[in-house]
């Protein structure tokens, strides 16, 4: 068994959900969960099939964002496992519609931050161990801190 580091290719810093999945109609059960989510969501998903072909299969509504959402999935070639790209929006706005899909086995993250992907290769494949999303903590937060958290979270509509 080798292990690898696999960085996801995100040069806009969009927000996205990795995950996974164990059946091929995940591709059409997560754009169905996003565009019922979200009206006019801005997404691609792109989706790692382990059996049959093993092709990555992928569907969306922004032909830049299924294209990201491909050339990452690729990259990772891990067994059943989906990345979704979204624009506009964020992983708060779909995540739980994505959990719902009945083949979603796992949410590794949802994020905007630069993720490293930690995977296992053997003869038969690659898995996903986990991956790093973002960096290491730099300090405990602050009163300062917790205002600007909360205004932040304010602004954004999250919190009256």
């Amino acid at each position: 068994m080798e292990l690898k580091c696999v960085s996801i290719d995100n040069p806009e810093g969009l927000n996205f959900v990795l995950g996974q999945s164990h059946f091929i109609k995940t591709v059409e059960d997560i754009h169905e969960a996003m565009v019922n989510a979200v009206p006019m969501a801005k997404f691609g998903v792109a989706f790692c099939e382990a059996s049959d072909k093993c092709l990555v299969r992928y569907s969306g509504t922004d032909e830049a964002l299924i294209e990201l959402a491909r050339k990452n999935a690729f990259a990772l070639s891990a067994g059943h496992s989906f990345i979704v790209f979204m624009k506009d929006m964020f992983p708060v706005n779909v995540l739980n519609a994505i959990k719902q899909v009945p083949e979603v086995c796992r949410i590794y993250c949802a994020t905007a931050n630069p993720v490293e992907v930690i995977l296992a290769e053997t003869a038969q494949g690659r898995g996903i161990l986990g991956v790093i999303d973002g960096f290491a903590s730099k300090g405990i937060e602050t009163e300062a801190d917790i205002e600007y958290r909360k205004s932040l979270l304010r602004r954004f509509g999250y919190k009256l």
